[in-house]
C-alpha cells in the first residue's frame, strides 16, 4: 500500500481524474477497464501484457485474440493516464499498476465500491496470443469448469461468483452468447428481447447490456437477475443453477453491502496474481510497447 507515496504521490489521483473524465463521457468505459484488468491478470499475471500491441512481422499479442479484439475497451484511458504521469514522474509508475488503479476507480464511480490497491507491479516483456485461450474462461463453461479455471489462479468458488458480479455492467456482442435466446432456461420475455435485438442471420453483431435491470450500475442486482432466469451468458446463468454455486448467488442477491465488500477484497486478490516485482520486468515508458 502507498508504494508511490514518495516517488510519485500524485499517481493515483491522476489515474482517478482520467478515469472519471472518461466514464462521465461513456459509462461503458468503466466496465471496460474492470474487464481489461481481469483479462490482464488471467494471462501471465497482472503485468500489463494485455496492453502490448503486436509488432509488425512478429507474433501476435494478447490484445489481438478474438476474446479481446474488438471487445476490450479502455486502452486509450490507460495510455492517457500514463502520459500524464510520465510528465511529472518519468520511469516510475508501471502500466500494470495504472490498470489496477483504473479498475478500482471504475468500481468506485459505478458502484461506490472503493478499496485500497497494493502497488509495485512491474510490466511484463511478453504478450502471447496463444496463451489467451488456455487461461481466459470461455463464455460457455459450466460452473464446475469455472471453479477449476479460477482455482488455477488461486481464487475460490465464492470469489469467482463474487467477481462475476462485474457483469452487472458492460455489454456483450450477440456473437458472444450465440443461440442463448433459444435456451429454455431463459426467462421468456428476456429471450424475446434477445431475439429481437440479435438478427438470426448474423447480418450484424449488435451489443446487449449484461444486466438489463441496472446496466450502468455495479451492484448485486445481477444476482437477482440470474435467479429470475435473465443471465446473458451461459457462464452467468450456470451460477444460479449449479448446486456448487447457487448458494453464493442467493447470498449475494440478498446482501448487497456484504457483496460489495467481498468484491473489493476479491479484486485485490485477483490483482496480485503472478505479479512481477523487484528487478523482474520493467517500467514501460509507453504502455503499448516494451522499452
Amino acid at each position: 500500500m502507498g508504494f508511490y507515496r514518495r516517488s510519485c504521490p500524485a499517481a493515483e489521483s491522476i489515474v482517478a481524474r482520467t478515469v472519471r473524465r472518461a466514464v462521465s463521457q461513456n459509462p461503458g468505459i468503466g466496465a471496460g477497464l474492470i474487464r481489461l484488468h481481469f483479462h490482464d491478470c488471467f494471462v501471465r499475471g497482472c503485468d500489463g501484457s494485455v496492453l502490448l500491441k503486436s509488432l509488425p512481422g512478429g507474433p501476435k499479442a494478447e490484445r489481438d485474440h478474438p476474446a479481446n479484439n474488438p471487445g476490450l475497451r479502455g486502452f486509450n484511458v490507460i495510455s492517457k493516464a500514463k502520459r500524464r504521469i510520465e510528465r511529472i514522474c518519468p520511469n516510475t509508475v508501471s502500466c500494470a499498476d495504472i490498470l489496477a488503479f483504473a479498475a478500482r476507480d471504475s468500481s468506485q464511480i459505478l458502484g461506490r465500491i472503493n478499496y485500497p490497491v497494493p502497488a509495485g507491479r512491474r510490466d511484463g516483456l511478453v504478450s502471447s496470443f496463444n496463451e489467451v485461450t488456455p487461461n481466459l474462461p470461455s463464455p460457455r463453461l459450466t460452473a464446475d469448469q469455472l471453479i477449476q479455471n479460477f482455482a488455477r489462479k488461486g481464487l475460490s468458488a465464492d470469489e469467482m461468483v463474487t467477481l462475476s458480479g462485474a457483469h452487472s455492467i458492460g455489454r456483450s456482442r450477440c456473437s458472444s452468447f450465440g443461440t442463448r435466446a433459444q435456451d429454455t432456461t431463459l426467462d421468456r420475455n428476456y429471450a424475446a428481447t434477445l431475439k429481437a435485438t440479435c438478427p438470426a442471420n448474423g447480418a450484424s453483431d449488435p451489443t446487449v447490456a449484461m444486466d438489463p435491470a441496472t446496466p450502468n450500475r455495479l451492484d448485486n442486482t445481477y444476482y437477482a437477475e440470474l435467479r429470475a432466469g435473465r443471465g446473458l451468458l451461459t457462464t452467468d446463468q450456470t451460477l444460479a443453477e449449479s448446486p456448487a454455486t447457487r448458494g453464493y448467488v442467493d447470498v449475494n442477491a440478498r446482501y448487497g453491502v456484504a457483496w460489495a465488500a467481498k468484491f473489493g477484497r476479491a479484486m485485490v486478490k485477483m490483482g496480485s496474481i503472478d505479479v512481477l516485482t523487484g528487478n523482474h520486468g520493467e517500467i514501460r515508458r509507453r504502455c503499448s510497447m516494451i522499452n
